[in-house]
């Protein structure tokens, strides 16, 4: 198993305006922003919970494609070149918000992506 890298904790707020800055589309503002929740961990790197409706989904297709996962990936990439992305993704629970613009239900399902920004 490959170890993962060291990652370079970020103060939460600089972290969270890249999150909004990403999960935003052109043309909304950030408070329109698709993130549900951001939640950090001990190692550094942090999950990124947000909105399905993030995805644009034709009818009949229930949940977001490979090539919707990567262009997200390069996205972020493009946004920020030391990010390091986990290749997990997927639905969870949205569970609480952040905030209370959220207008994600608790009980509803959300999308997740875990990242971290790599050690100089």
């Amino acid at each position: 198993m490959k170890a993962l890298p060291q990652f370079q904790p970020q103060p939460r707020e600089a972290v969270l305006a890249f999150v909004h800055a990403v999960f935003t589309h052109p043309g909304q503002t950030a408070a329109s922003s698709a993130v549900h929740r951001l939640v950090a961990y001990p190692d550094g790197h942090y999950r990124v919970i947000f909105r399905r409706s993030y995805f644009i989904l034709p009818p009949g297709q229930p949940e977001p494609s490979k090539s919707q996962w990567n262009t997200l990936k390069k996205k972020m990439k493009r946004r920020h070149p030391r990010v390091f992305i986990f290749k997990e993704h997927g639905e969870i629970a949205c569970g609480p918000a952040d905030h209370a613009t959220s207008d994600a239900a608790p009980d509803s399902i959300c999308c997740y992506l875990d990242f971290g920004f790599l050690a100089r």
